[in-house]
Formats: structure tokens, sequence, C-alpha cells
């Protein structure tokens, strides 16, 4: 691995300079030494932002390089994996569908795509409410195993991208349109997010991020042709904010379901996302879910993180305050930095972090 210590050096040298010019549009975010020292502890190469302050247009912020290998410069076009943050984005395709009458948050998806679970009573009362509030009872990843709600339905929260994957059938066979379509007509056009697909375009092989492992070494990754509805969304910050900027002013919703899909339907009592161990301890988290948002009612906030591995992504929002910021970062240990960043623009007690329960410092040498 002692290759990877001159490239990590050469990408700090870049990451400190691009982050000085940077910080200077978006001064209240953190000092360039600080991310800068924030990010070679914990072998993050590339850092990308997007912030949106009183409902103005998204102020874009990066820092870092695309791959430590080659050196090259994050830029506002750089388009990352944003992994869960998908589901937001499929959420809100999801609620213009029930406003268009489609189908409701209560039809049960076995009627709309009925063989995907077969054999299991639960299963069968499961609705679009269930899934987008992480109540469905479906494991987050089922393996090679059968899919079954092992929870009853509504009964708590787990998180489960098992059912978004079956609320994406249901849509789409509800809908007679695959997902990419229904995103580029419902959410891409109208927000004018021209660097955004849940598949991956040729345009973007010009400009993208590498992820990379917890020492900062460069992994290759797939390049994904089947739209899925839990993680395949590529995209950049600012688009992500675009998405962030119609969530505050519930664009393209009638104005109930605005409301709706930011209201709790579960709070979370169990310091764990998936939670089918009934016997974990139960304390208030002061988290709640709303129907694609994770929300932290006591400080008005919405939220949503995305992890796939060898990249970490977060957007927080305040409708009240017609404020939200979008990071996106292109290494495993992505949330050491995330919380300091949220907190340099956002301070005060932000409990998503501790039900999180991510590492805050990384160990040198791991």
């Amino acid at each position: 691995m002692d290759f990877v210590v001159p490239m990590l050096r050469a990408a700090r040298s870049a990451a400190a300079c691009l982050l000085s010019a940077a910080l200077m549009v978006a001064a209240p975010l953190a000092r360039a030494a600080d991310l800068s020292q924030l990010m070679t502890d914990a072998h993050v190469p590339g850092v990308s932002m997007a912030l949106i302050r009183n409902g103005k247009m998204p102020v874009p912020v990066q820092a870092g390089v695309r791959n430590v290998t080659t050196a090259t410069p994050v830029d506002a076009d750089t388009v990352f994996a944003s992994a869960s943050l998908s589901k937001p984005v499929f959420a809100y395709i999801v609620m213009q569908l029930v406003d268009a009458g489609f189908f409701s948050l209560d039809t049960p998806l076995a009627s709309l795509a009925p063989d995907v679970v077969v054999d299991d009573p639960r299963a069968a009362v499961i609705t679009a409410r269930h899934v987008l509030s992480h109540t469905s009872g479906l494991p987050n990843w089922r393996g090679k195993n059968p899919l079954k709600a092992s929870i009853e339905p509504g009964e708590r929260f787990s998180y489960s991208g098992e059912g978004f994957t079956w609320l994406q059938k249901a849509v789409e066979a509800a809908t007679g349109e695959q997902l990419e379509v229904l995103a580029n007509r419902l959410v891409f056009r109208p927000l004018r997010m021209t660097r955004s697909s849940f598949v991956w375009q040729p345009v973007f092989d010009l400009n993208f991020a590498d992820g990379h492992d917890g020492l900062g070494t460069p992994v290759s990754g797939k390049k994904g042709i089947v739209a899925q509805a839990a993680f395949s969304l590529q995209t950049t910050p600012a688009d992500y904010a675009r998405f962030m900027n119609a969530v505050l002013v519930g664009a393209r919703l009638k104005p109930a379901t605005a409301r709706l899909w930011l209201t709790p339907q579960v709070r979370l009592r169990q310091r764990c996302y998936v939670c089918h161990a009934a016997e974990l301890p139960e304390q208030d988290q002061r988290i709640a879910w709303g129907l694609g948002w994770g929300l932290e009612p006591d400080r008005g906030t919405f939220f949503h993180w995305g992890d796939n591995g060898r990249f970490k992504t977060f957007a927080i929002g305040s409708v009240k305050g017609r404020s939200a910021l979008v990071i996106f970062t292109n290494g495993a240990n992505g949330m050491a930095v995330i919380p300091d960043i949220v907190d340099r623009w956002m301070p005060g007690d932000r409990p998503v972090f501790r039900w999180l329960n991510y590492p805050r410092r990384v160990v040198a040498g791991r």
C-alpha cells in the first residue's frame, strides 16, 4: 500500500488549493484548513457540496480530487454515486403519481405487482405508505433468501431497500413506464437536473468521481445500466440541490401532499436502521420517518443519507428556513467528515448523527 501515500499527498495539495478558492463563495461553511485537515485525516479524496440559503439557487463548493491516482480535481459537474439519496427522488415520483390518481398510498402492492412476494400473508397488506416510511417489515436486502416480511407491516421502523424495489415494480406496472422514463418526465427535465440519471450515461465518462476505500485507494465501480430506485441515482450536488429546492417549496405536488411526505409516519425508538430484532432496547431517538425522508421533528429538518461503501452522501433541509445542504464524498470514511461540515453550516444538536452512529474520527493507519 506504500504507493498510496504519494498519491494522497498530491490529493491533499490539490484539495487545499481548490478549497481555499471555493470557500470564498461559501465562507460560513468552514475554514479551508479545517476541511482540508478533516479530509486528510479521514482519507477522503473528494468532497462536493451545494448549499441553498433563504431559497436562493444552490451555491456549489468542491474540494479534493476525483481519483487520487490521476489527481483530477472535483468540479461542479463531477458526477457522484448518490447511493440511497436515490430513495427520496423515487419517493417524489411516487407522490406525484399518487396526486395523479395512478394509485393511493394505501393500495396493496400485491394488487399491482403480485409476483414479487408469494406465500406471505403479511406481505399481502404492504402498501406504498409502508415502503416509504420503512415500516413494511421486509429485510433491507434478502440475499438468496425468499422475500418475506419478518415484522407485521406498520409495527415499527426497519430500513428496507427491498421494499423500494417492490414499489418500483408496482409503479412501473401501474404506469406502463420504466423508472428512468418516469424520472426524466417527472423530475430531471422539470427541475433542470441535466447531470442526473438512474442509469449510467456515456456523457458521465468525461467527469465522474471514483470511489475510494478506507485507506484512500481508488476502487473501480460498476456503471449500472439498470435503474434501481433504492440506490442507482448518479448525480451532482448542484442537481440534487435543485431537487431539494423543489422539496422546500412543494413544487409539482398538491399542497396537502407536499405537507404529508414530510409528516412523521413512525417514530424511531431503537438505535438501529435495520431493526428486526424485537429485543433491542427502546429509547426515543428523536428521529421520525416521513414518506421517503428521515425527520428531526424537534429541529424542523428532513434528511437522508447514502452509503454504498465507497461513497458516503448526505442531504438535509429546513422548509421553515428555506435552506438545504447536500454533501457527496468519494471515500468510504465520508461520514467521518460529513457531521463536521453540517455542524459548521447548521450548528446545533443533530439527532440523526447519533442515530446513524458512524465513527466521527478515523484511526490512523486504518
